[in-house]
């Protein structure tokens, strides 16, 4: 009986692959027009979403000016986040139980509903609502981008369009402050958010008319316990890293009432998990060891990335005297880096199907290149802090995709959805763990070196916050600004040292990966994945890993029938050769 249940379900698995990949034809050549106007329209959607806090973080200035509300200005970007992150494991969850491309369509609306109501938002409060739909949609953007390139792309060839997916990324985070002072300059405020109008129509657009992927209709409930219990602890946590340091200290009771409340919401869920027939996160997908080891990755990958994003430009402006728009230019050796890494990345998983040497040789980067930042003090020329950064950058896009990719190969395509989202969702939780960790012990050496170096002035100048902008740096008298780049250049040391001892636990854990060679079209036949498998599917997502899943022989290959055109079906016993059938026609 349990045979053939799971012959059925590696039936199914292998007829659902092959509907998804109806419009990937040939997946190990050139892709037809169609592949690649989608993907087109995925890199425009993960644009959108990288893109937005970027160009709102140089337009908040104006903004405040224009809409008041100077004591809530935080406000407007934690609405975004809190809302983003919260509902990235929703998102993945309702694609896998309700289809891929309704479940994306309907966030790109969302998006671009809260883009166009922030555009029209006529006081701080109403923008912070606002932001915050714009944050429910961005959370199923990067989710949808990643499962439907799991959905359309062999993992064999997913490295290199996950690569480019990175590049974007990069983009987003070298062009957002540019693209957005220009927009503010040029058109006013307003337009930081009414650009992403005409983007997301052509994305909608090409979406709608060339994504063609089976419609799903779940049996089960959804579980809306676990999905609020979710919610709470994560907006928890969220509000704790956010707060905690700035608007509250870390031992007052509402930070403490965080913690607690954050805690037992997911005790709370990880009980609920155990028992809900459709659960939002399976937690049978933390069984597989890569996928598990490839979230501490993650989280640990946005743990930096965000960290050094935030202080590498407060240090190039208050010791290297660089302005606020040529600091942003100064990240370019890393975030350039970090670009042409993941291209040659994805390029070279594609082109060999292996991939384990990226995870370790991008966390080796990663700690060699923190420790040499946290060696930069205030006769370090801005020469030397690119060449340290390009280290830091090119360790960071060795990691950013491959992170995903190894995550979606651990599970079967059912769970195809929920991967990317809990993938995405450790790297967003990293994120605001960073900042919020390298920010307190940075805002601790800070005041420590100031008063140690100017006294009782220097205390007085950071009690407010140990950030100083260009306009007040330059009002200080000359002892104090001394002291100030001095006490950047230490708390930049704690906070990238902090960095690299932490990026040794990626190391630790990606030496522990199991590599499972990825199968694709290119390969043309269909190898054992390693003892427990017996194939994998193509498109599907899921190559068979040993120990990863009991279910890995179950899935699907699919190389020959996406080059001829016809659909190949697993039989329902697995010793027997797999058979031909005709391709469906569409409904």
């Amino acid at each position: 009986m349990a045979d053939t249940k799971a012959a059925d379900a590696a039936e199914a698995g292998a007829a659902g692959a092959a509907d998804a990949a109806e419009g990937a034809a040939e997946v190990g050549g050139k892709q037809p027009r169609s592949v690649r106007v989608v993907l087109l329209a995925l890199m425009i959607a993960m644009l959108l979403a990288m893109l937005d806090n970027m160009i709102i973080g140089t337009a908040m200035p104006t903004i405040v000016g224009e809409l008041g509300g100077l004591e809530h200005l935080s406000w407007v970007v934690t609405a975004y986040t809190l809302a983003t992150a919260a509902s990235t494991p929703i998102w993945g969850k309702l694609g896998d139980m309700y289809g891929r491309k309704g479940i994306f369509m309907t966030s790109i609306v969302l998006f671009l509903i809260g883009s166009a109501l922030s555009g029209m938002a006529q006081d701080m409060g109403q923008l912070i609502g606002f932001r915050a739909i714009q944050g429910l949609g961005a959370g199923g953007l990067m989710v949808g981008v990643m499962a439907i390139i799991g959905d359309l792309i062999p993992p064999r060839e997913r490295g290199k369009y996950q690569g480019m997916m990175a590049g974007v990324m990069a983009l987003a985070m070298i062009g957002g402050p540019l693209v957005g002072g220009t927009i503010t300059d040029h058109w006013g405020w307003r337009w930081s958010f009414y650009i992403n109008l005409p983007l997301g129509v052509i994305a909608l657009i090409a979406i709608s008319a060339v994504l063609h992927l089976p419609k799903k209709r779940a049996q089960a409930r959804i579980d809306y316990l676990g999905a609020a219990l979710l919610t709470v602890g994560i907006t928890s946590i969220v509000l704790v890293t956010t707060w905690g340091g700035t608007e509250y200290a870390w031992g007052s009771a509402m930070i403490m009432e965080l913690i607690g409340i954050g805690v037992a919401a997911l005790v709370g869920f990880l009980f609920v998990q155990t028992r809900a027939v459709a659960p939002v996160v399976p937690l049978h997908i933390f069984r597989s060891r890569n996928f598990s080891l490839m979230s501490v990755v993650g989280f640990i990958a946005g743990f930096v990335m965000f960290g050094a994003v935030l202080f590498l430009p407060l240090y190039q402006q208050s010791v290297q005297g660089a302005s606020a728009t040529n600091s942003g230019l100064l990240l370019l050796p890393m975030l350039g880096a970090m670009l042409v890494t993941s291209m040659v990345a994805g390029r070279v998983t594609t082109s060999t199907g292996r991939y384990k040497v990226f995870p370790v040789v991008g966390s080796a980067l990663m700690v060699v290149g923190l420790f040499l930042l946290s060696q930069m003090d205030t006769d370090t020329t801005r020469l030397t802090s690119g060449v340290y950064m390009a280290v830091v950058g090119a360790g960071m896009g060795c990691l950013m995709q491959i992170t995903m990719l190894v995550s979606q190969n651990s599970v079967e395509m059912k769970d195809m959805g929920v991967a990317s989202s809990t993938t995405t969702l450790f790297r967003t939780l990293g994120s605001s763990f960073g900042v919020a960790i390298m920010g307190a012990l940075f805002n601790s050496r800070v005041q420590d070196v100031m008063t140690e170096r100017a006294g009782a002035l220097g205390s007085k100048v950071t009690e407010q916050s140990a950030q100083l902008d260009a306009a007040s740096l330059a009002k200080l008298p000359e002892a104090a600004r001394e002291a100030y780049q001095h006490a950047v250049a230490s708390g930049t040391h704690a906070a990238f040292l902090l960095g690299a001892v932490v990026s040794v636990v990626a190391l630790v854990g990606a030496v522990f990966v199991k590599e499972v060679p990825l199968r694709g079209a290119s390969g043309g036949s269909a190898e054992s994945g390693g003892s427990g498998g017996s194939g994998a599917s193509g498109t599907s997502g899921a190559s068979g890993t040993s120990g990863d899943s009991e279910e890995a022989s179950g899935r699907g290959l699919r190389e020959r029938g996406s080059r001829s055109g016809v659909r190949v079906r697993t039989p329902r016993t697995p010793r027997t050769p797999s058979r031909r059938l005709p391709r469906a026609s569409e409904s």
